[in-house]
């Protein structure tokens, strides 16, 4: 039997170590970042359901009135909806041989309504995501930083 002592710490370090690994996954806000400016551009929101992940864009941080607010080139059910709320990152699973997400997920660039197939890997304890947008061989990587 644990004394009481012994059973806090021993329930503060299982705490400990489940919020460490709950920081492991894409799950939760993210800040965008520019390709080619280095500036922040929105925060997007990864939740997931039932196993799989999904993203929507919680929050442009563009400060260019004239910046695109509708996908006008999506191809599919997103065509003309709003970007602020849309739903950009959809069926994203855990690969659990590579130690990453992706599972033949999808993600969505609203300014030219190109989507790619997706792979993430949480870097530094979860502060940091890597993005990988594939289409066929080629592909674009970013990285997103977690918001608190």
């Amino acid at each position: 039997m644990l004394s009481g002592r012994a059973f806090f710490v021993a329930s503060v370090m299982c705490g400990a170590v489940l919020a460490a690994h709950a920081q492991m996954t894409p799950v939760g806000l993210w800040r965008t970042v520019d390709d080619n400016t280095g500036e922040a551009r929105a925060e997007i929101d990864i939740v997931e359901r039932q196993g799989v992940l999904f993203g929507r864009v919680a929050k442009s941080l563009d400060p260019d009135p004239k910046a695109v607010k509708t996908c006008d080139d999506c191809k599919d059910d997103r065509k003309g909806q709003a970007i602020v709320g849309m739903e950009i990152i959809r069926g994203v699973r855990y690969e659990p041989d590579d130690k990453r997400w992706g599972g033949g997920g999808k993600i969505l660039d609203p300014e030219n309504g190109k989507e790619y197939t997706v792979r993430m890997v949480p870097l530094e304890g979860g502060k940091r995501l890597q993005l990988r947008g594939y289409i066929g061989p080629f592909y674009r990587t970013q990285i997103w930083q977690r918001i608190p």
